[in-house]
């Protein structure tokens, strides 16, 4: 099981918590947009959250600034994270828009909060894990969804839930993160999206 445990680090790294979220929030919202309207979401998103991370992440390799996808030192992870703040504060201020798409608007402002909340700890010298964050926040992402929309997806917010447990597990195990940075990081992740709830459940 321990040799297992790394897969859950990758199939759930952060980099896809984002469509996932969109995933979810198209699929149980009961907002109604064409079909020519999705697929502009979700190659908003996909290029936004996703190519232009891996392609600055390869920049940033060829520089010598960080040396994997995991950002395990603390003086690799400041210039990812001002890149993942200013693509967040892009998206939630020109295209997800809380009049076009509320939920998913609001869990994209969470996942900038949080990640501001990590930059910030980075000056106290506390590592607070970018999976956890992740991970929580789409958990409580997907409670929000489900209560919103009056929508029974008890099934699939319980196997989140032990997801979480399986990366936080696969990041002990590969020695990443500490049982402290782990609880930070689900702390910062789920908190501002709980918060949140106040402006559109």
């Amino acid at each position: 099981m321990k040799k297992f445990l790394p897969f859950f680090s990758y199939v759930f790294h952060p980099i896809f918590i984002p469509i996932l979220g969109t995933f979810f929030y198209v699929l149980i919202s009961d907002t109604y947009f064409s079909s020519t309207q999705y697929i502009i979401l979700f190659s908003q998103i996909f290029i936004v959250t996703f190519l232009l991370p891996i392609a600055f992440f390869y920049l940033l390799r060829t520089f010598g600034k960080v040396d994997g996808i995991m950002l395990s030192d603390i003086s690799q992870r400041r210039i990812p994270l001002i890149l993942q703040m200013a693509l967040f504060s892009t998206l939630v201020t020109r295209s997800i828009t809380a009049d076009l798409f509320p939920g998913l608007h609001h869990f994209f402002l969470g996942g900038l909060i949080s990640t501001s909340i990590a930059f910030l700890l980075l000056f106290a010298k506390v590592k607070a894990s970018i999976h956890m964050i992740g991970m929580s926040a789409l958990t409580m992402f997907l409670i929000g969804l489900s209560y919103h929309n009056q929508v029974n997806i008890i099934n699939t917010i319980i196997f989140f839930l032990v997801m979480n447990g399986f990366v936080a597990s696969s990041r002990l195990e590969m020695k990443a993160h500490t049982p402290k940075e782990l609880l930070y990081g689900f702390i910062c992740g789920s908190i501002p999206q709980i918060l949140l709830f106040n402006f559109w459940l």
